[in-house]
């Protein structure tokens, strides 16, 4: 999970930029944002997705356009710790396409979810049909979104 950090150039924190600014962006593009040629933008752009600095790309959806009205964080309390636990709560999280993000956390919850679904009806039954009904979970605690005003903004460079 801790790997060493890659140490990057100017260009290439601008080039990362750019990309996460607009993944589309052709090397004729980041070539002229960056004052490149094509062929280097393309080979800098190249070496970063190599390195793994640039894990993949996708497309950001609209949630409520795609009928996902309710987004919520679940905090999740485990019934007990060890390895058998977290590799059955894991394969769980891992069936729940609801389920967007886990994340391990500090203090009194063991789980942090982030979770999107169609209405408070889904998110009652994914709570209390899959997550509290599954025997290593103890609690259960859920924040609904009310309101996205910062949207998920890409990573500093």
């Amino acid at each position: 999970m801790h790997e060493s950090r890659i140490i990057l150039d100017e260009v290439d924190s601008r080039l990362l930029a750019a990309l996460q600014r607009d993944a589309h962006l052709t090397s004729q593009e980041l070539g002229e944002a960056l004052n490149l040629s094509p062929s280097q933008a393309g080979r800098r752009r190249q070496r970063l997705e190599a390195e793994g600095l640039i894990q993949g790309y996708a497309a950001r959806l609209d949630p409520l356009k795609v009928g996902l009205s309710v987004q919520a964080f679940v905090q999740v309390q485990m019934v007990r710790h060890g390895a058998e636990t977290t590799a059955a709560f894991s394969r769980l999280v891992a069936t729940q396409p609801e389920i967007t993000s886990a994340w391990t956390l500090t203090g009194e919850a063991d789980y942090l979810l982030r979770v999107y679904c169609e209405d408070l009806a889904s998110l009652n039954r994914l709570i209390h049909q899959v997550l509290l009904a599954h025997p290593v979970v103890a609690r259960v605690q859920s924040q609904i979104v009310m309101d996205q005003f910062k949207p998920d903004a890409p990573l500093p460079t």
